[in-house]
């Protein structure tokens, strides 16, 4: 009885790590649902409510032949183009997502489409460096992505 009962306590230290990190994964995952449900919706409170105030987005892309490397020191931009009214919903979706946390640090890899209405634009990853502050929710420092028109998966 007495080796079941050391089993057990073994079994739920071991479980409650686990528990906890699967806690903060959805809660990490709920913060990048929300940034595009705000896409879709077109509401920049929204998005902007993700974001931590020191954020940074860079994009990646190929022009005539060559890399291109965005950097946009902060995502107002970002947050007035999702506001400004536009004829087609903008979703992107994401699939085969990673997520990665230490502490107050967390890392989300994502294959993702962009669509305009039904209508596809283009594919990429998106990786999203987030953190958690003292009394604050996870919100995102950096946002990075790759935009292609080919090899994207259907």
């Amino acid at each position: 009885m007495r080796s079941i009962s050391r089993s057990l306590v073994l079994l739920l230290l071991l479980a409650a790590p686990a528990s906890a990190q699967a806690t903060e994964e959805t809660e990490v995952l709920a913060v990048i649902h929300r940034l595009f449900e705000g896409m879709r919706l077109g509401d920049s409170s929204m998005v902007r409510s993700v974001f931590h105030p020191g954020v940074r987005l860079i994009s990646a892309s190929r022009r005539d032949g060559k890399v291109s490397i965005q950097v946009e020191p902060n995502a107002d931009g970002f947050a007035r183009a999702v506001g400004t009214p536009h004829p087609v919903v903008w979703n992107e979706r994401i699939m085969n997502t990673k997520v990665y946390i230490d502490g107050p640090v967390a890392s989300v890899w994502t294959d993702y489409t962009f669509h305009a209405g039904e209508q596809f634009s283009h594919c990429g990853i998106d990786h999203f460096l987030l953190v958690k502050e003292e009394g604050q929710p996870w919100r995102i420092l950096e946002l990075s992505d790759t935009r292609r028109t080919t090899g994207c998966p259907t």
